[in-house]
């Protein structure tokens, strides 16, 4: 799978920015990401009110969920879909037009204390199906092999809803829309995360002239390896205290480090771009075992768990992802610089700081407000770093 090579003079009548959908909605995300801290930490420490008519902890939940990673989702399919398929990049006022329409479900969500809540609902969901309707369209016209996607994406929208319908009091669970978002995306990770990670590193090695201790691209083991995190993760949004989802969780926990162990990561350590990718994602086991092991045992903070997955997973694999394809599709080398290394640190320290919270022998808010502020500086040092690469030529080269 690549995910870096637009095709040359694709939508050259309409601004850059507007050539492929990744270099709108990678930023939004960013941006949002940035917001959304902000404004919870802030709010979570007293120092203001939200303007919105749900609990606010469901709002940040939700945010981080389906507006910032609904964004970076929408992002990776428009960079993907073309390198998938071969068909044309969407550009210009379509692109804006998706763009438009995600902007319109954060502004509608936030102020819901205001603008009635069915209307950021059925904005926020339709988004998510305009997505669906692009993948599909492309992924069907061109017979192409990743159909899966499609379950995936239309399951999001769905669990949009329901964490919608929740938020307005239509549904019995509370959280089961935002547990079943949380584990989709996880999937996608499992899915996405498990194919470009050996892919990308064994490519890197090839060109180092290494043919030893390869990494091992997926086969039935990863595809057992996926099975059983499926299993984990839907018993676990069927029921999250029960001890037989704990059980699964801990056992695709152990079985996605085995899986990482197999992409011989350390044999890139000294190419922090493909590195990250191993670092990204091994918060994934680590999150799984922790999930499980904290449903099991009291004493474990759920929250380090989810934060594991959420701010560990989901927001350094984001990073890992958008730093290389913005690079790849924009025609800049395939290096981290000095500012690249620094997003990966930042994240990283702050997804860690956040899980280990609980258990620091100090003020609990000022650490959370620690860690919010690190992972949301590495979100920030993208915007600033790579906006301009998505919306400016390449030095020496044409607009891709």
């Amino acid at each position: 799978m690549r995910i870096a090579g637009d095709a040359r003079g694709a939508g050259a009548g309409s601004p850059l920015w507007l050539r492929g959908g990744y270099r709108l909605l990678f930023g939004c995300g960013a941006l949002w990401a940035v917001v959304v801290v902000a404004l919870w930490v802030g709010a979570l420490g007293g120092r203001w009110t939200l303007p919105i008519a749900m609990d606010p902890l469901a709002w940040h939940q939700h945010e981080m969920l389906f507006g910032y990673l609904g964004a970076v989702i929408g992002g990776f399919v428009s960079a993907a879909m073309p390198n998938w398929t071969g068909r044309p990049t969407v550009t210009g006022w379509r692109v804006a037009a998706v763009g438009g329409l995600w902007l319109a479900a954060r502004l509608a969500i936030l102020f819901s204390a205001t603008v009635p809540p069915l209307v950021g609902a059925a904005l926020d969901t339709l988004y998510l199906l305009v997505l669906l309707a692009y993948a599909a369209r492309e992924i069907v016209a061109s017979g192409n092999r990743n159909k899966p996607i499609l379950i995936i994406l239309f399951l999001f929208a769905t669990a949009c809803a329901l964490d919608h319908a929740a938020m307005m009091g239509a549904l019995a669970d509370p959280a089961f829309g935002v547990h079943m978002g949380f584990a989709l995306v996880l999937l996608l990770i499992a899915l996405i995360g498990g194919r470009i990670t050996p892919a990308f590193t064994r490519n890197w090695l090839m060109r180092q002239g290494s043919s030893e201790g390869m990494p091992i691209l997926p086969n039935r083991f990863d595809m057992a390896v996926i099975g059983t995190t499926a299993l984990a993760l839907a018993a676990w949004v069927a029921d999250p205290a029960s001890s037989v989802a704990a059980g699964l969780l801990i056992v695709a926990g152990g079985l996605q480090a085995i899986r990482l162990v197999r992409w011989a990561g350390l044999k890139a350590l000294s190419d922090p771009l493909v590195f990250v990718l191993h670092l990204s994602y091994a918060w994934l086991p680590v999150g799984l075992i922790l999930l499980g092991c904290a449903t099991l045992h009291p004493l474990l903070p759920v929250s380090s768990a989810v934060h594991a997955l959420g701010a560990g997973a989901m927001g350094a694999m984001t990073l890992a992802v958008m730093t290389r394809a913005t690079r790849g599709h924009t025609g800049r080398p395939l290096e981290a610089d000095r500012a690249t290394v620094l997003i990966y640190i930042l994240v990283h320290a702050g997804a860690l700081l956040r899980v280990i919270a609980p258990l620091l022998p100090f003020d609990y808010m000022r650490v959370i407000a620690a860690a919010g502020g690190l992972w949301a500086a590495a979100f920030l040092l993208f915007l600033l770093v790579y906006v301009p690469m998505a919306v400016r030529p390449a030095p020496g080269a044409g607009a891709a």
